[in-house]
């Protein structure tokens, strides 16, 4: 394979959660470049079937491939679940999913070896968390919890409102009633409800953003296939943003995330690729 180091990386998701994987992949690996996809269109992702998913996976990765992407990061957790095995076997690209870096960050802090996990209706009823635990570790007893309002809520822009408040405790009083030591954020949107669910939840558990750990794969992963860009270009990296539908409200919400202004954001017909 021809050197690559200099191509960006793809990171793509339902709609702004992968923003949350974004920042923290331009925190371990400043100097790589970045183009993201937010389906706006067609979130959320979570209630859609498992073909369906696929489909929409397949559709902004043909458009990915179209921006010489050198690796991809599937900044969503129900894609990873339902769609990853399926496209690593058809693209011709890395390809990295959130759940097993999640995953492994969660069976390595759990004392008790149970651990609870919030994710989408499309997550949670595939199982995928409870899998790919037990694969770590069979002994380890996995509660996978539901919580589908949670996207809605934080792609409206909802963070601080009592609402929220109410469908946390709503979702997770069971969870709170159980004896976890240890939860994984099962969705990229969830993070940025983290502090109020862990004031909700108490600090004795621990709280599992895959986010952070999947940045660190994908660095092992460039470094590995000597694909990291290691060139010192005095311009900075560059950051590209496409979505599908409402780009300035995207952008909008983007700047709340991100730390710095986010560019103009273009909109793509996906459904053409």
């Amino acid at each position: 394979m021809e050197c690559k180091k200099g191509a960006p990386v793809g990171v793509f998701d339902s709609g702004v959660g992968g923003l949350t994987v974004v920042r923290e992949i331009i925190r371990q690996l400043p100097d790589e470049n970045i183009v993201y996809f937010g389906d706006t269109a067609r979130v959320p992702y979570g209630s859609k079937s498992p073909k369906t998913v696929i489909r929409f996976s397949e559709q902004i990765i043909r458009f990915l491939k179209t921006k010489q992407v050198k690796a991809i990061v599937i900044a969503c957790n129900t894609a990873s679940a339902l769609a990853l095995d399926t496209v690593r076997d058809k693209f011709d690209v890395p390809i990295l999913g959130v759940v097993s870096p999640g995953a492994r960050a969660a069976v390595a802090v759990t004392q008790k070896q149970k651990i609870g996990v919030v994710g989408t209706d499309a997550t949670v009823r595939s199982g995928v968390y409870t899998q790919v635990i037990h694969r770590m570790d069979p002994q380890i007893q996995v509660i996978e919890k539901a919580c589908p309002l949670f996207v809605p809520l934080v792609e409206e822009g909802f963070k601080e409102h009592v609402v929220t408040q109410e469908i946390i405790e709503y979702y997770l009083e069971s969870l709170r009633a159980t004896d976890i030591d240890a939860m994984i954020l099962g969705c990229t949107h969830y993070p940025l409800l983290r502090s109020r669910i862990r004031a909700y939840m108490g600090e004795e558990i621990q709280i599992v953003n895959p986010a952070y750990e999947t940045a660190a794969d994908l660095k092992a992963l460039l470094k590995e296939q000597n694909m990291d860009n290691d060139s010192t270009d005095a311009s900075g990296s560059r950051y590209e943003f496409y979505v599908s539908d409402m780009a300035e409200k995207f952008r909008q919400f983007a700047n709340t995330v991100m730390p710095f202004d986010v560019p103009e954001t273009n909109v793509v017909n996906i459904e053409d690729f």
